[in-house]
């Protein structure tokens, strides 16, 4: 869960949590209205939730009630910073997932085999980086034929006409930075490839 989910999730328990506590102390919104000189109609506001809770009003409310401050406003907890990895495989790639935010741009460790050396230059919308773990990588970008060793990065636009693969002498693996539509393009590139050549087989065939 990304932290904004967090932390509305925990701005919505402050309203019954100071119902519950002004309850406890066998207090009446009108005395809470006198002893804090907030209205009582912004008191029952708060805690219903139709009113935004802001430093402001819930100082003098945890004064009034001597609440401890955590009692009302607790921060979201801390979750564990682990991104599980789950793989996905296509056409001999390896794609494992590195960030787990809902957010673009997405990492990724890629894993691509010595046989993936075909090129075919796709297209999508969005930026790419790209840093190598290990291997040779090829990169073709528009008139681009380039190979980036061990250590060696590269960023581009991915509206170019842009692939990358195997040089053939071994598997590459890689570090790749990019958005939903690079990891669909990533996965299905050599599927439309494969699919598309078939085609044009059988219609030759034909």
């Amino acid at each position: 869960m990304s932290s904004t989910p967090r932390i509305n999730d925990e701005l919505s328990q402050i309203a019954p949590r100071l119902r519950r506590a002004r309850e406890k102390k066998n207090v009446t919104l009108a005395e809470l209205a006198t002893a804090t000189g907030i209205s009582k109609s912004t008191l029952s506001r708060l805690e219903s939730g139709q009113r935004k809770p802001n430093l402001e009003l819930l100082l003098p409310i945890v004064a009034a009630l001597a609440v401890p401050f955590e009692e009302i406003v607790s921060p979201p907890r801390v979750q564990d910073p682990r991104v599980p990895q789950r793989s996905t495989r296509a056409d001999g790639r390896t794609l494992t997932p590195l960030s787990q935010h809902q957010g673009e741009p997405q990492a990724f460790k890629i894993v691509i085999p010595a046989t993936d050396r075909e090129p075919a230059p796709r297209t999508h919308t969005g930026y790419e980086w790209i840093y190598v773990l290990s291997g040779r990588l090829r990169l073709i970008l528009g008139e681009h034929d380039v190979v980036l060793g061990t250590g060696e990065a590269a960023e581009f636009d991915t509206r170019n006409p842009h692939w990358f693969g195997s040089t053939g002498t071994d598997s590459v693996e890689i570090l790749s930075m990019f958005g939903k539509q690079g990891e669909r393009i990533h996965l299905r590139a050599r599927s439309t490839s494969a699919t598309s050549a078939t085609s044009a087989t059988s219609a030759t065939s034909s």
